[in-house]
């Protein structure tokens, strides 16, 4: 399978004419033939995207009105729908995971096109109360240009999240999948263009980071980056931004916290504390990592986790079992280092998952693990694994549970269980981070719900309608008519 580029609603064969290699996690052979970009190519997005918007937004989908770019949404969405399973199968095979999970993700997409049709023409400004004699008021605008740069764990989702605002918003876009990920947004960008979105409005450069991201973050045209990925990576994409005064989203990091006190409903809790880092086999930067548990129910709460990480199973994505493989061999060996590192130091594996008969011995498969007794300053607590692996810790008072769910350089996400109403708000408003769930975890996804961190987990908001709000720019006109 070869692919190109999609750029101004056409297939564009790569600038250097050179393809790159995408794997199959599954069995590490080649699934798929890449267009490599480099800045040639991004060049031709970003004026693709120009012209699409016109010099003074007058355009073929810069004139378009919030009506109209909601009801082309609302068809992208019923698109969606109508080609569910095969995008679900695209991005099962290309990243890994189980057709359930893919399936799933199919859905939150459409879902994400429908929220935000719904909300382009809601997006208001503001009349101002000021001096006599003038009439104040804001209006949002859209950036123009804006670059989103979307990984390989979740790409159906965060093009949903992250595209689906800024089109709502008025922004003409220029897409960066993940080299590991790519087929499922390929076949979105041609979705778009066959249910009427005007050439340009968006537009899918393949390619590695190196280049074809590097390009897209630096080129004077992009007038905002979103970018979902690495804390490293987001720093330099943010340097990139900062030389030309452009504004960016940064979607970074995780090391959740889930704090279990003694009043917790365990029956409850359990099988979420499991799901939160079993799911896509922990490649989610929310993922539930850390398991701080009250001493009082230590033991019963690890004894109550242990056979159900046994029970873990990873294999091939067509069996649809608890976890799929890791996306590709660098990932792989980045989990089993951070495991090994562990056993070397002399922590303790309180449980281990289990790898399916018929996964091959070439894929990239890691059984789940669970490890008990971590200090909080060991890499196993400090640092971001992105692998089916949970750190288990004890904590004696609240005070103490709050210092050890901050005691990170990330702030995504915290889970609080317990029955005490007052400290589930206590604590809450002492977490360092961008959602807080109590009594769950996740709240089944919540397209609804704004998503973001603080420290190195990255700043900017997306989901949500408070996601628009990043995606354009508020101009104040004041009028003097005495």
């Amino acid at each position: 399978m070869r692919k190109n580029h999609f750029i101004a609603n056409a297939w564009a064969q790569p600038s250097a004419g050179q393809y790159l290699d995408s794997f199959d996690p599954s069995n590490g052979e080649v699934l798929a033939q890449l267009a490599q970009g480099h800045a040639a190519d991004i060049d031709l997005a970003v004026q693709a995207a120009q012209a699409a918007l016109g010099e003074s937004f007058d355009g073929p989908w810069g004139r378009l009105s919030a009506l109209e770019r909601s009801r082309l949404l609302m068809k992208l969405a019923a698109a969606v729908t109508e080609h569910a399973q095969e995008l679900a199968e695209l991005e099962a095979i290309d990243c890994g995971k189980s057709f359930k999970t893919a399936q799933a993700d199919a859905n939150a997409l459409a879902r994400y096109f429908e929220y935000y049709a719904g909300a382009a023409d809601k997006l208001h400004g503001e009349t101002l109360p000021f001096n006599a004699g003038y009439t104040v008021l804001t209006v949002r605008e859209p950036h123009g240009v804006t670059a989103h740069i979307v990984p390989w764990n979740y790409p159906m989702q965060i093009f949903g999240r992250t595209v689906g605002a800024a089109l709502a918003a008025g922004n003409a876009c220029v897409v960066k999948p993940a080299e590991d990920a790519s087929l499922s947004l390929l076949r979105l960008a041609e979705l778009a263009a066959e249910v009427g979105f005007p050439a340009g409005a968006l537009n899918v450069v393949t390619g590695y980071g190196r280049e074809a991201g590097q390009a897209l973050t630096e080129h004077p045209g992009v007038a905002h980056i979103s970018f979902t990925g690495s804390t490293q990576t987001g720093r330099m994409v943010a340097l990139a931004a900062a030389e030309r005064h452009c504004p960016v989203t940064l979607e970074l990091g995780g090391k959740s916290p889930q704090i279990v006190f003694e009043d917790a409903d365990l029956a409850a809790a359990v099988p979420v504390l499991v799901n939160a880092i079993a799911q896509n086999a922990g490649q989610t930067c929310s993922a539930g990592s850390r398991v701080l548990v009250q001493r009082t129910i230590y033991e019963q709460v690890l004894a109550a986790l242990v056979p159900r990480f046994e029970a873990l199973q990873s294999g091939p994505p067509a069996l649809n079992l608890d976890m799929g493989p890791l996306v590709n061999r660098k990932q792989y060996e980045q989990v089993r280092g951070f495991v090994g590192q562990a056993e070397a130091q002399g922590l303790t594996v309180a449980a281990r998952g289990r790898i399916h008969a018929e996964a091959s011995s070439k894929g990239f498969y890691q059984e789940a693990v669970l490890f008990r007794d971590v200090p909080a300053d060991s890499a196993l607590a400090q640092q971001e694994v992105f692998g089916p692996v949970l750190a288990v810790m004890p904590f004696d008072t609240e005070e103490e549970a709050v210092r050890l769910a901050n005691g990170t350089d990330f702030g995504l996400v915290a889970g609080i269980w317990s029955r005490d109403g007052a400290r589930q708000l206590r604590v809450a408003r002492k977490m360092r981070c961008g959602q807080v769930f109590i009594n769950n975890y996740g709240a089944g996804g919540g397209v609804e719900l704004p998503f973001g961190g603080v420290k190195a987990s990255g700043h900017g908001r997306e989901k949500g309608f408070e996601a628009l709000y990043g995606f354009t720019v508020l101009k104040t006109i004041a009028i003097h008519h005495g």
